[in-house]
C-alpha cells in the first residue's frame, strides 16, 4: 500500500470514528493527585529511598521496596479516586498462568504481584495506620503486576493497600481524581516492545509526562501491560483476564503482531486479523476504545528478516473497518530509524527506542485532548494533510542541565517562569525564560546562593507544566 493511500485510509477511519464515536474526543480530564506525596509503609514514611520516588510518576528499577501495607495521604477533595500501581518480578504484565507467551515462561516470583489485597479510606490517619480506616475494595488473587482501581473516596484525606503477603517489588504508586467521570486512562496492551519500551526501560519522558507538560490539564493514568512472546492469540485467548484486570479503563494502547509475524512469515495473517477483531471487540464491549499501532519494524541486518506488508494491511484494514481512532506509526518511523532498535534487530533501544514510543504514543492521540474533531481537507493531498493534522503535534519536554552550581534550561517553546524548590516545598531560586528585554527561550543561571542539596525545579507556562529533581553540590 502507497503512503499516500495509507494516509487517505487513516484519514477516512479517523473522520468515521469522529462521527460514529462522538465522545472519542473528549477526554475527560483525571488529575494526578499524589505526585509529590511520600509513600508510607507500616505507619512511617518510606526511608529506604526517598519516599517521594514512589510517587514521581517514573519508573526506575532502582527504586524498589518490599511492602504489604502502604498508604497515601492526597488530602481531601476528590469524590472517587483511581488508583493505579507498578510492581517488578517478571517484567512481563502477567504470569504464564494468566496469559500464554509461547516461548517464554513468565512464572512470576512470589511476591512480585500483590496478592489478596484490600484497599481502605481514612478521613482521620496521621500515619496511614492510625485513625479510622473503612474498606473500599477487596481484590482476590491477581496476576498483573499494574493495575488500576476505582474506589468512593468522598469525605476521606488517605487510602492504604493491606495485602495478604508483601509485594517484594513495588515501584510506583498512583491517585487520580476521577470525581467528575474521568476518562483520562490507558491500558497499553502489547508484546516485549511494549514490555520493554514502555515500562522496563527507565525513560526522561514517558507518555504521561509528554501529553501533561502539552496539556497541563492532563494527566494520564498509565498501565503497562506487555507480555514477552505474546502472540494474538495468547491475547485472545486471555482476554477474560485483560477484561477483568484492565477493563475498567478508557483507552487500549494496542501493540501487537510481531510474534506473529516472527520471522517474516505471513501464513497466520487471517489468524491474526480474527484475534486482533476479537480484542476490539471485547474493548468496545467494556466502553474502551481500543487504538491500533502499525507494528514495529525490524532491522533486517541483525534480524534477517522484516515484517510482511500483508500484516501492515491488516493492521489499517481493522482501522478502517472499526473506524478505530489510528495509533502511531511505528512501522514506518523505525524503518526510517533503524539506530533506535536494538542489535537483536527486534525490540526497540534501550533508551533511545523506547523514548520514541512513548513520544510517538503521544504525538499521536494528541487530538485527543484538544477536544477537536478533525476536519476534512479538500485537494489532491487530503490524506496526507489530514493526517498530518492528526499526527503532526510534537512532543518534546523542557531540558535541565545541572553542572555543579551552573542550571541551564532549553527546549522550551514559550515563556516561562522557573523556580527550584527544596523538598519541604520552599522556593530557593526563581527566574525567567523569554523575559521581553531577550526572548531568548534557553537560560543559564549560576546558583551561587543555593545550598548543596536536592531539589526540585517546576516550569511553567501557558502550556508548559514540568518539574524534575536536580542536585546541586
Amino acid at each position: 500500500m502507497s503512503m499516500s493511500k495509507f494516509t487517505q485510509m487513516l484519514w477516512g477511519a479517523a473522520l468515521g470514528c469522529a462521527v460514529a464515536c462522538g465522545s472519542a474526543f473528549a477526554i475527560t480530564a483525571n488529575p494526578n493527585v499524589s505526585m509529590g506525596k511520600p509513600l508510607y509503609v507500616a505507619g512511617a514514611v518510606a526511608n529506604d529511598l526517598d519516599p517521594l520516588v514512589y510517587t514521581d510518576g517514573k519508573l526506575d528499577s532502582n527504586q524498589i521496596t518490599i511492602v504489604n501495607d502502604f498508604a497515601l495521604n492526597v488530602g481531601q477533595g476528590p469524590s472517587k479516586l483511581f488508583i493505579t500501581w507498578d510492581t517488578r518480578g517478571d517484567e512481563a504484565w502477567a504470569s504464564q498462568d494468566y496469559v500464554y507467551a509461547q516461548g517464554c515462561l513468565h512464572n512470576l516470583a512470589i511476591g512480585s504481584t500483590l496478592q489478596n489485597f484490600k484497599i481502605m479510606t481514612s478521613a482521620n490517619s496521621t500515619n496511614g495506620v492510625d485513625g479510622d480506616w473503612q474498606i473500599a475494595a477487596e481484590i482476590g488473587e491477581s496476576g498483573a503486576a499494574s493495575r488500576g482501581i476505582a474506589i468512593d473516596f468522598e469525605g476521606m484525606s488517605w487510602f492504604r493497600i493491606l495485602a495478604s503477603t508483601p509485594a517484594i517489588y513495588l515501584e510506583e504508586v498512583s491517585a487520580y481524581d476521577i470525581s467528575n467521570g474521568g476518562d483520562d486512562t490507558w491500558f497499553f496492551m502489547g508484546t516485549s516492545i511494549t514490555q520493554m519500551g514502555m515500562k522496563q526501560y527507565a525513560v526522561d519522558s514517558n507518555f504521561a509526562q509528554l501529553i501533561h507538560a502539552r496539556f497541563p490539564s492532563y494527566y494520564p493514568a498509565m498501565i503497562r501491560g506487555g507480555v514477552a512472546c505474546v502472540t494474538s492469540q495468547g491475547v485472545a485467548d486471555a482476554l477474560k483476564y485483560y477484561a477483568e484486570y484492565a477493563g475498567n479503563v478508557k483507552y487500549w494502547a494496542i501493540e501487537m503482531g510481531t510474534n506473529d509475524a516472527w520471522v517474516g512469515n505471513d501464513y497466520t495473517v487471517e489468524q491474526f486479523t480474527r484475534n486482533m477483531q476479537m480484542i476490539i471487540d471485547t474493548a468496545k464491549a467494556h466502553g474502551i476504545t481500543p487504538i491500533i499501532a502499525r507494528m514495529i519494524a525490524t532491522n533486517p541486518v541483525y534480524s534477517g528478516w522484516q515484517v510482511p506488508q500483508e500484516f501492515l494491511d491488516a493492521i489499517d484494514k481493522l482501522v478502517r473497518d472499526n473506524n478505530l481512532i489510528p495509533g502511531p506509526d511505528f512501522y514506518n518511523y523505525f524503518l526510517a530509524h533503524p539506530e533506535l532498535i536494538s542489535e537483536d534487530g527486534v525490540h526497540p533501544a534501550n533508551p533511545a527506542g523506547g523514548a520514541a514510543m512513548h513520544r510517538l504514543w503521544a504525538e499521536a492521540v494528541a487530538p485527543l485532548y484538544m477536544n477537536k474533531k478533525p476536519e476534512p481537507v479538500i485537494g489532491s493531498n487530503a490524506g496526507t494533510i489530514a493526517l498530518k493534522k492528526m499526527h503532526d503535534v510534537k512532543m518534546v519536554l523542557p531540558k535541565v542541565t545541572v553542572d555543579g552550581r551552573s542550571i541551564s534550561i532549553s527546549r522550551v517553546n514559550e515563556p516561562v517562569n522557573i523556580s527550584i524548590v527544596d523538598l519541604t516545598g520552599h522556593i530557593v531560586w526563581k527566574g525567567r525564560i523569554g523575559n521581553p528585554a531577550d526572548g531568548s527561550l534557553e537560560s543559564s543561571n549560576l546558583l551561587s546562593e543555593v545550598p548543596a542539596g536536592n531539589y526540585i525545579v517546576k516550569i511553567r507556562g501557558a502550556t508548559t507544566s514540568y518539574k524534575t529533581r536536580i542536585s546541586i553540590r
